[in-house]
């Protein structure tokens, strides 16, 4: 195995502080996506914009803002970790489609249209009708386009993501979410959107999260490493990468924040259960960023070649942010 290969995290939520990014600095990651947003309005986005502003400055010596796919290659120069600014929902540009511009400007280069509830763009994976994507989706989807910020929809229903994919004139993304005939969560994807993704040339990234991984906590690692071959095989090497869906250091009342965000008064337990409402328990072989290296070595145990394993763990993400991270003239 390449010790040497880029590594690239599709995304992660972490509680951030100077040992984790020594960890994920160690661990020879070169980018994540790490979320900024899940239910935050403009205002609560800009203050954790400046909150990270602050990490850059007291760790500037271990992690480094992303702006367009050469800063990851710079990154890896430099031995840092770049950082790329990411929204699980469309909450912090509200109802104003002039705020992609400005909210890109920020250095924000993902977003998903809608997360789990319906939007104001786009459905999400719990709701029982999928209107698939609304007028005002359809104009934030071309001024994503325009911009140079890419179409998430990890948490979105299937008619929404599959209009996204249509209506988009770039390829999107799936940054964190696994197959259905993997596990049948309502967060993993069909074999009709993962098609949709490979014919589209977008990227899907595997996610290490329990609840989307069949047998849960207990999945192991040549079952997952499996299920990326069946993948390939499916849509193609070229569009698949890692997306870990790593939630680590957090207490029990963020993961509330993260279900509940303000749209009930009552509470809401997501892809838990009344009886075991908390996060659930990592897989033994992926803890945090410092089991990336195990990551690729048990891809390589199921017959990946060194450089398919390459592609999967950053390459294929790099190709993808190279041809997404840029604007373009309107039409």
């Amino acid at each position: 195995m390449n010790k040497d290969m880029l590594m690239i995290d599709g995304l992660q939520y972490v509680n951030w502080n100077r040992g984790l990014f020594e960890q994920a600095q160690r661990a020879g990651l070169h980018a994540i996506h790490v979320t900024i947003a899940y239910w935050e309005n403009s205002r609560e986005t800009l203050e954790n914009i400046g909150h990270w502003n602050r990490h850059f400055l007291d760790h500037g010596d271990l992690i480094m803002p992303v702006h367009q796919a050469a800063d990851i290659l710079e990154a890896k120069r430099l031995g840092k970790v770049g950082i790329i600014f990411g929204f699980q929902n469309c909450s912090p540009m509200e109802d104003d489609v002039k705020m992609v511009q400005i909210l890109h400007q920020l250095g924000v280069r993902i977003m998903q249209l809608s997360y789990n509830n319906q939007s104001l763009l786009a459905t999400g994976c719990y709701e029982e009708q999928d209107g698939g994507i609304t007028r005002f989706g359809r104009q934030v989807i071309s001024e994503m386009n325009r911009v140079g910020m890419i179409i998430d929809m990890s948490h979105s229903a299937e008619k929404s993501t599959l209009e996204a994919i249509e209506i988009s004139e770039r390829p999107i993304a799936i940054t964190h979410a696994n197959p259905t005939f993997f596990h049948a969560a309502l967060r993993n994807k069909s074999d009709k959107v993962l098609r949709a993704i490979g014919e589209s040339e977008g990227m899907l990234g595997f996610s290490m999260y329990p609840f989307h991984l069949k047998n849960g906590s207990d999945c192991t690692l040549p079952e997952f490493c499996q299920m990326i071959m069946q993948t390939a095989e499916m849509i193609g090497i070229d569009r698949l990468g890692i997306g870990s869906d790593l939630c680590e250091n957090w207490d029990y009342s963020v993961l509330e924040w993260m279900r509940s965000g303000r749209w009930t008064m009552g509470i809401d337990h997501g892809e838990g259960t009344a009886a075991s409402p908390s996060w659930p328990r990592q897989p033994t072989w992926f803890a945090g960023s410092k089991d990336m290296h195990t990551v690729a070595q048990g891809l390589e145990d199921v017959g990946f070649s060194e450089t398919d394993v390459a592609k999967i763990m950053g390459q294929n993400w790099q190709s993808f942010f190279e041809k997404s991270f840029f604007g373009k003239a309107r039409t």
